[in-house]
């Protein structure tokens, strides 16, 4: 059992019934299976709570960090002062105390919310809070050239390392891999933008430089998960599923290198650096329902 600094273990044992042989007459036998654990996760800034997560209670303190850092609460994690877990019948609160600046910000952002008028993400209103606007990753000091060779290495290396992955068959991963391939650290969660969230965290406690390497996902390429790399600076997101038609749009805007499709045999480039010669990269406007 994988546990924690809080002890948690990240998944539940529940009694099943497995039903088998349904070509034979089939039979049933009571099991022990390992279940990965889901709750809400309610993250409070300064005394006011911001957004309810479900989330696998494991690495809270890394989420917490990487939440903050990602979601642009805080520019840097300097910021944060404290952060306390208070387990409870019905979820787990993190209380994160982060500085006055950051703080004031986070309530002005708040009053804009709260003034909209839009319904879901039906009108312009509610677009213009998706935060489509991604921070540019700049010129990395050393260039990763990807290759089939570095990609397999990877992605062999984070399915060996998905040890909740292997007990429950029902989480995500998030990998931060060196130039090499190499993967260094791992997270679980049953979100995808958890596990992402738990890595930067981690990876920020650590004082590893982002610039160094790049981060391996066993999930799909979604917009948030291109968004909240490229504000890392973080020059390279690589996925093991497809990506969407926004997340290749806004990985082109900030400049982050995509790839997708990780297998062994290879893997697909949808953004490039710009010196690339030969890369053409279509990226339609988003439209806006009249």
């Amino acid at each position: 059992m994988v546990e924690d600094e809080y002890g948690q273990a990240g998944y539940v044992e529940r009694e099943i019934r497995r039903h088998t042989g349904r070509h034979t007459g089939g039979h049933t036998v009571p099991e022990i299976d390992d279940v990965a654990e889901e709750v809400p996760v309610a993250l409070v800034y300064n005394g006011i709570s911001h957004a309810v997560m479900m989330a696998t209670p494991l690495d809270l303190e890394a989420f917490a960090i990487g939440f903050s850092l990602t979601e642009g609460i805080v520019d840097s994690v300097a910021e944060i002062r404290d952060i306390e877990i208070e387990p409870g019948c019905d979820g787990i609160e993190v209380r994160i105390e982060i500085g006055q600046r950051a703080f004031m910000a986070l309530r002005a952002h708040r009053r804009t919310l709260a003034g909209r008028t839009g319904c879901g993400v039906c009108g312009t209103e509610s677009l213009a809070l998706l935060d489509l606007e991604p921070t540019p990753v700049g010129v990395p000091a050393r260039r990763i050239e990807p290759t089939p060779a570095m990609l397999r290495r990877a992605t062999d290396a984070l399915q060996a390392r998905q040890v909740l992955m292997a007990a429950t068959g029902g989480v995500h991963a998030a990998a931060w891999c060196d130039a090499q391939g190499d993967v260094v650290a791992v997270f679980e969660d049953v979100g995808r933008h958890n596990a992402l969230d738990k890595l930067i965290g981690h990876l920020t406690r650590t004082r590893t430089t982002f610039g160094d390497g790049f981060v391996l996902l066993s999930s799909r390429a979604s917009y948030e998960l291109v968004r909240k790399t490229a504000r890392m600076r973080i020059q390279m997101l690589a996925t093991i599923s497809a990506p969407t038609s926004l997340a290749i749009r806004i990985a082109a805007q900030a400049g982050l290198r995509l790839l997708s499709f990780c297998r062994k045999d290879g893997f697909v480039e949808y953004t490039a650096p710009a010196e690339n010669e030969g890369f053409v990269l279509r990226s339609e406007p988003l439209a806006v329902p009249g």
